[in-house]
């Protein structure tokens, strides 16, 4: 996707080892290369050595926020780190993770990727009890109602207890003192995987950071489900500690925010990007010169597309029509709409010799307010194409995410209040297809109740103010009772 303003961004990448004699910073700072991509305001590594914590944290990318020394300071074979796009919360360092805290039953590191629904009840709560809060965002929220937790209850059944009490998206790896663990949310929503190293284990939002370690992976945790690492790095225990009906896995992993060699629920990523590609053929496939994707988030879409034609008997030739100069900042730093515009061209430079007297449908993953799209087909025509067909790798954005997303308000998304014919003519593309929410399911091969959709469907997953759900779901009850025992 070419970002705009108003365009989805990562939402955060979390990772934690337990090594059996060796350091942890270095695998997690690597681990935190492979998920670069997931976060770039900050990152930052906690690690234990079995008798204090440490921890170093910096705004900026993961090459930019670690020297040698600040790895070598960073004792222990025991660790958790974090990449961080903020959704909720400032961006400065006050909001960024792991989160650190020492109280009277330990230390305590905590990443977060997701979002909470009721953060500012629990804050509210918490604060109320003489809980002194640093920063804005809904991970201090968690961090201090399981440190409060762990003072009358074990590892266990205080993590249980804080689940009971927050609601809303959230994959955690923890550090407890010198062990580490890992809680995806009753209802799955953000991808957290399990890893078996050379000596040792690691929980990571996505298998590429496994990979990028020379690891194996597992298997996913499970919705609801703990992981504890053993501080030997020999093996991990399971609790199942929420058991829900049905999941609500973020369809937009597999479309946008996930590295296409990762595998996220047992689909590796480009499979279903390919296959979201070949459903986009078979619902609305028109018969082009050439199929060519925007660099680089419509590639493995664009390229189903064309076998999926080609299967068929079409003669579509599948290209690289689009040449993105990947040393451009974001657009919407421009200072001016003349600016802005021309900052696309600098972007996205089309090959004239590939469209000039073809027929071209454009492949992305999503149209967001829409003026990237007009200004994309623009460009082909002033190189010579004869017609511009849109084609998009997913349904239409009419709704905001609350689940860790960074996405546009309604005001701001094109589809809101738009009909797929209005929008055609917005961009001026000769025509506009959108895929059905069935074929999404159907390449992910889930039911449609077992996803979150509520970015083109408006009903969330989630009991949020003001919006509609698709599930029975109430959101926990918060106040001054003591929190439910097992």
């Amino acid at each position: 996707m070419t970002r705009e303003l108003s365009g989805p961004r990562e939402k955060c990448g979390v990772v934690g080892v337990s090594l059996d004699d060796r350091a942890a910073a270095r695998p997690l700072y690597y681990a935190l290369y492979a998920l670069q991509h997931r976060g770039q305001e900050s990152a930052g590594i906690v690690t234990h050595d079995g008798f204090q914590q440490h921890d170093h944290v910096e705004m900026g990318l993961v090459g930019d926020a670690f020297t040698e020394a600040d790895l070598d300071g960073l004792a222990g074979g025991v660790g958790i780190g974090h990449v961080r796009y903020p959704t909720a919360g400032s961006v400065d360092t006050s909001c960024a993770q792991p989160f650190s805290v020492s109280f009277k039953s330990g230390s305590l590191g905590l990443s977060h990727n997701g979002n909470l629904v009721n953060a500012g009840e629990i804050r509210d709560e918490l604060a109320g009890h003489g809980h002194a809060f640093t920063s804005d965002g809904d991970t201090e929220v968690i961090a201090h109602d399981l440190a409060r937790n762990l003072l009358e209850a074990d590892l266990v059944r205080a993590v249980k207890r804080t689940m009971g009490r927050i609601h809303g998206s959230y994959s955690l790896t923890i550090m407890h003192d010198d062990t580490v663990l890992g809680v995806r949310d009753p209802e799955g929503n953000r991808p957290l995987c399990i890893g078996e190293l050379e000596d040792g284990y690691i929980l990571a939002s996505e298998s590429a950071a496994i990979d990028v370690l020379d690891g194996e992976l597992v298997r996913d945790v499970r919705p609801g489900e703990l992981v504890v690492l053993d501080d030997d790095g020999q093996g991990f225990e399971s609790y199942q500690l929420v058991e829900s009906e049905r999941s609500a896995h973020c369809f937009f992993e597999h479309v946008y925010f996930a590295r296409p060699d990762s595998r996220i629920d047992g689909n590796l990523v480009y499979d279903v990007r390919r296959e979201l590609g070949r459903q986009l053929w078979e619902e609305s496939g028109v018969d082009s010169d050439v199929v060519m994707p925007v660099p680089d988030s419509g590639r493995a879409f664009a390229s189903g597309y064309a076998e999926a034609a080609q299967d068929e008997g079409a003669s579509v030739e599948f290209a690289e029509g689009l040449m993105k100069n990947r040393y451009v900042g974001r657009t919407f730093i421009m200072p001016t709409q003349d600016a802005r515009e021309r900052a696309v061209r600098l972007k996205l430079n089309p090959i004239r010799d590939v469209v000039e007297g073809k027929t071209v449908t454009v492949i992305d993953d999503s149209i967001v307010r829409g003026t990237t799209s007009r200004q994309l087909v623009e460009l082909l025509r002033d190189v010579g194409a004869e017609a511009v067909h849109f084609r998009v790798g997913a349904p239409a954005i009419v709704a905001p995410c609350y689940m860790g997303i960074d996405m546009a308000t309604r005001e701001e998304l094109i589809a809101a209040d738009a009909t797929t014919e209005e929008i055609r003519a917005e961009i001026g593309a000769d025509s506009l297809s959108y895929l059905s929410v069935g074929a999404v399911a159907t390449a992910l091969e889930e039911a449609e109740a077992d996803l979150c959709l509520g970015c083109v469907t408006g009903e969330y997953p989630y009991d949020i103010d003001g919006e509609t759900t698709d599930r029975d779901v109430e959101r926990p009850v918060v106040g001054d009772a003591a929190p439910a025992d097992d």
